[in-house]
């Protein structure tokens, strides 16, 4: 016998995923606000906060060797958060999104510590079971720092 309940709770489910779709709009500006956040840890000089966007299984490339896994990121990334001046900065000015809403795009410029464009970043966004967007692919630029 099924019971109320159960049917209550079932047809909540497959309703609720539909009624929360966002729009991609609302998507793409999800995904904007992480990838400022993520520049923002940078400015803050705060490696800790940086560490949070990462996917346990990031890949990152852009410098002498591909770095895989959040703990390699992590601890390659520490030197560009130990000086009191950040080496760079970066923006996102492109946001694309899946229709399905799983995955991003964010690419933009990359500035030295006098605002001059150095580069250009390329990175892919994963949205986790729990709604955060986590980063899963970065491919910047060597540009420089210690």
């Amino acid at each position: 016998m099924i019971r109320p309940l159960a049917v209550a709770v079932l047809a909540a489910a497959l309703v609720a995923p539909a009624a929360a779709k966002e729009s991609n709009a609302e998507l793409k500006e999800q995904v904007r606000k992480v990838e400022t956040a993520f520049a923002k840890t940078m400015a803050d000089r705060d490696h800790a906060a940086f560490t949070t966007f990462l996917a346990d299984e990031t890949v990152f490339f852009g410098g002498k060797e591909v770095l895989r896994g959040k703990d390699a990121v992590a601890r390659d990334w520490k030197r560009f958060f130990e000086k009191p001046e950040p080496p760079f900065s970066w923006r996102p000015e492109e946001v694309e999104v899946l229709d399905s809403g799983t995955l991003a795009m964010t690419s933009g410029p990359v500035f030295d510590p006098a605002g001059k464009r150095i580069g250009t970043f390329n990175s892919v966004w994963r949205r986790e079971g729990d709604g955060t967007w986590k980063i899963v692919l970065d491919k910047g630029c060597d540009c420089g720092g210690p």
